[in-house]
Order: C-alpha cells, then sequence, then structure tokens
C-alpha cells in the first residue's frame, strides 16, 4: 500500500513537499510516479523516477519539481517549488514493478496508487 501526504495550501511561488510512503518496501524494481489531477481534468503525469534513480518529468513541471528517494525511511518525495495556481489538483503517487519505459508516463501502466493528497495554489 502507498500513502501520499504533505499537500495543502500555498501561495503562488511558494513550495510544499509531498511523501509517498509504502507499507512495505519499495523494491529496487519498483518505478514510482507521481500523478495529478484537477477537477474534470484527466489524471496527468507529472514526475517518475525510473530503476536507475533516473528522474522522469513532466515538461509543465521540470526545473520545478524534483522527484527522490530516501530507502532508509522507504519513502518518495516529490518537491514542489515556484508553485503556480496551474499546480493546484490531488496529487497521486503510483509504484509497479513490470513497469517499461515507454509507459512511464501512462497512469494506467501502474498497478499501485496512494490515496491522493490535495495541493491548492492560491494567487
Amino acid at each position: 500500500q502507498l500513502q501520499a501526504s504533505g499537500g495543502g495550501l500555498v501561495q503562488a511561488g511558494g513550495s510544499l513537499r509531498l511523501s509517498c510512503a509504502a507499507s512495505g518496501r519499495f523494491s529496487s524494481s519498483d518505478v514510482v510516479g507521481w500523478f495529478r489531477q484537477a477537477p474534470g481534468m484527466e489524471r496527468e503525469f507529472v514526475a517518475a523516477r525510473w530503476r536507475s534513480g533516473t528522474p522522469v518529468y513532466a515538461d509543465s513541471v521540470k526545473g520545478r519539481f524534483t522527484i527522490s528517494r530516501d530507502s532508509a525511511k522507504n519513502t518518495v518525495y516529490l518537491q514542489m517549488n515556484s508553485l503556480k495556481p496551474g499546480d493546484t489538483a490531488v496529487y497521486y503517487c503510483a509504484a509497479d514493478s513490470r513497469l517499461i519505459l515507454s509507459s512511464i508516463r501512462t497512469a494506467l501502466a501502474y498497478d499501485y496508487w496512494g490515496q491522493g493528497t490535495l495541493v491548492t495554489v492560491s494567487s
């Protein structure tokens, strides 16, 4: 099971750090990703961490968001800086051990999902 946390209300230009904790341990084969869904919109890819540790980002967040992993805490983080009102959404973390690289941005490719955490960015 995955549990996402760290959402909240922040002003534009501010920062938040989201956490994705696994009830077990993230294995070396797990690909962990972050997605978001704004009201009335489809779920969209935000960032993911490939098995090698290489991060992959959506163009809309590149240079502002950073995905990282703390193996000791069994947690994957999404550091979000320079937040914009357009970043407002429910953020979900997801994981999958069999995902292929070409599907890393595809929500349907991930089998395990956290419950979501709401991020609201005010202007």
